[in-house]
């Protein structure tokens, strides 16, 4: 990695943005996934996010869209039929059943589990413009999933680190087989590397995926024989912005020059905020909304501004419904969002 060098403020955004073209998904049975108790991964991370994005100016003029659950053939285009059936399969009637050591389905897990993945193929629609019935799309500029569990970690065979069905690796399957599009990209900026991502689409080079990750940390693999179209960016323990700002430079902008997404899908993180319990590093809630404003550019200047952004990781209950509010504020042309991300360290 070069010598981290200052980063000037970013370029005013190559268009206009406001809120009313961006398209918030949720889905109520997303709270209903609960694993064990005082479990990280819990239905308190959309509450917070909500509370605090009800407070926020720009949140009422939002598209406001409920998640349908998923295609099954959808999930099938990175999930094997086996693996889907063994879930529904060992779906517990009461309690909890584990499916690794920190990962668990409970009796209403699976409903959680097919919206969340459905709201990925809803928000292509949204930003694409065609619903998979055929009838006209809002054609939004930005769409934005607030579901739960995650989905990065789960592998084509393996559910892991709290993930079931690989939203993101759904929706850009459904985005590349569905619509036709040659290519797109999917930017990881989680704490954990997105191995499942990795493992879903490692074999398929229309999409690129760039993944930011602490190293060594979990899940530390795929390291080794990897595509030219997956990026690993390792991040140092203790790091800050200024890091990941000329990482990104250096790393992720190279590679996005030589794909030239037609769409960027973004696996959204929160978890390398320095208040976040899950790691050690020490990003502020400026950085995210920098990051954004850096994403925002790169859809203008690729696939006009089409973005779709799932949320993966970020287990502070304090400090994830601010970051969650700076990366939809930022989309949206708010002020105190686009303050943030002009500030210089």
């Amino acid at each position: 990695m070069p010598k981290i060098k200052p980063t000037e403020s970013l370029p005013k955004p190559m268009t206009d943005h406001s809120s009313s073209d961006i398209t918030f998904i949720t889905h109520p049975a997303c709270l209903d996934h609960r694993m064990t108790d005082h479990h990280p991964e819990c239905p308190e991370r959309l509450i917070e996010i909500m509370k605090h994005l009800e407070k926020q100016p720009f949140f009422d003029a939002l598209n406001k869209e409920m998640a349908t659950k998923a295609d099954r053939k959808w999930v099938e285009t990175v999930h094997p039929a086996g693996y889907i059936d063994q879930l529904l399969g060992i779906e517990p009637a009461h309690g909890l059943i584990m499916v690794d050591e920190d990962t668990a389905l409970s009796p209403t897990s699976m409903d959680a589990i097919w919206y969340a993945a459905g709201a990925g193929m809803n928000a292509v629609d949204a930003v694409l413009g065609k619903a998979s019935d055929g009838t006209s799309g809002k054609n939004s500029r930005v769409a934005f999933c607030a579901t739960r569990p995650p989905g990065h970690h789960a592998e084509p065979r393996k559910a892991m680190g709290f993930c079931f069905f690989s939203n993101i690796a759904i929706a850009a399957k459904y985005a590349l087989d569905h619509y036709g599009l040659e290519r797109v990209a999917i930017i990881d900026f989680d704490v954990h590397q997105a191995n499942g991502t990795i493992e879903c689409l490692r074999d398929d080079p229309r999409a690129l995926v760039c993944t930011s990750f602490q190293h060594p940390y979990y899940p530390n693999s795929h390291w080794y024989g990897l595509p030219e179209h997956i990026v690993n960016l390792p991040i140092e323990e203790h790091s800050n912005g200024e890091f990941m700002r000329q990482a990104v430079h250096d790393v992720w902008e190279p590679a996005l020059a030589i794909h030239q997404p037609q769409l960027i899908l973004i696996s959204a993180g929160f978890d390398a905020h320095r208040q976040d319990p899950m790691a050690t590093v020490e990003w502020e809630t400026r950085d995210f909304a920098w990051l954004t404003r850096w994403l925002q550019n790169q859809a203008y200047k690729y696939c006009g501004g089409k973005i779709v952004s799932m949320l993966e990781g970020g287990y502070s209950l304090a400090a994830l419904p601010h970051c969650v509010s700076a990366h939809l504020g930022v989309f949206a042309g708010d002020e105190k969002a686009l303050m943030l991300s002009r500030v210089k360290h």
